[in-house]
């Protein structure tokens, strides 16, 4: 049973990327262990049916899901997001707040710095996309909540951070600044939230097989390697992560707070 053991959530978590990876299976553990979700994903017809999945089995665990197909780095999305939660929030009628805010958002350009040809190189645009998305707008979605009080003293954020914050991978530039700006995001926002009582923290995981990562070139070996490497013997799970995040954010743990906290069974070791 998900949170066995442990002290049981009241409240609400407002995942920022819930419908694939690290966000779906935070979601599922955190309805599991007592929150209800509200869900922000982009998701085209294709893969939608994946979130409604997500969504029923929130729901069959008894725990309320509100989800949002939008765009998370637009600020009128943002907007309508926050109003309709604040009205979700406030209907619970039992002073609830969002207990977790977890910043999950891949989607970002991989291409090198430099090519043979200039239209195969990053290009501005893109560089500015990635950390806005990957980055940036976990500073805009904490500020916008804490304005509301939907962020209250005892809330938790978390962003999902990597090895590749400081790692060199091929065409990972902007996505590896954009994991260094965000873990320079949460350092800030820890030092400057404490005096409200909200706690922030990074959580570096190892080497995951989710559908971001499946998009970066050469992620098969990358894998192989990482599995070959990490002293557990097999490489992370996003369920791996979800249980952490879960203990990580239990009643008493907000002292914990300005860290890049590592949840990959000693990969970071090899």
């Amino acid at each position: 049973m998900s949170g066995e053991g442990m002290a049981p959530f009241k409240g609400w978590a407002l995942i920022l990327g819930a419908s694939s990876g690290f966000g779906e299976a935070c979601a599922l553990e955190l309805a599991g262990a007592g929150l209800d979700i509200l869900g922000v994903h982009l998701d085209r017809r294709a893969t939608l049916p994946n979130a409604e999945r997500i969504q029923a089995d929130i729901r069959a665990k008894g725990r309320k899901a509100v989800f949002f197909n939008v765009n998370a780095a637009d600020a009128d999305r943002r907007k309508e997001v926050l109003d309709a939660a604040e009205k979700e929030v406030a209907a619970s009628g039992d002073g609830s707040f969002v207990r977790v805010l977890l910043h999950s958002l891949a989607f970002g350009t991989l291409k090198p710095f430099f090519a043979e040809k200039p239209d195969d190189e990053l290009r501005k645009e893109q560089m500015d996309m990635t950390l806005d998305v990957m980055a940036h707008s976990l500073v805009y979605w904490a500020q916008e909540a804490v304005r509301r009080n939907l962020l209250q003293n005892g809330s938790r954020i978390y962003a999902m951070t990597s090895a590749g914050s400081s790692r060199i991978w091929k065409a990972y530039g902007a996505v590896s600044a954009a994991k260094a700006a965000l873990e320079s995001h949460i350092r800030q926002i820890a030092f400057e939230l404490s005096p409200r009582g909200i706690s922030a923290n990074a959580i570096r995981a190892g080497v995951t097989d989710t559908p971001a990562l499946r998009k970066i070139p050469g992620h098969e070996g990358m894998l192989e390697a990482m599995k070959r490497a990490n002293p557990g013997g097999r490489i992370t799970t996003p369920q791996d992560i979800a249980r952490a995040l879960v203990s990580l954010a239990q009643p008493g743990t907000g002292w914990l707070t300005g860290n890049v906290i590592g949840v990959d069974g000693g990969e970071i070791l090899a």
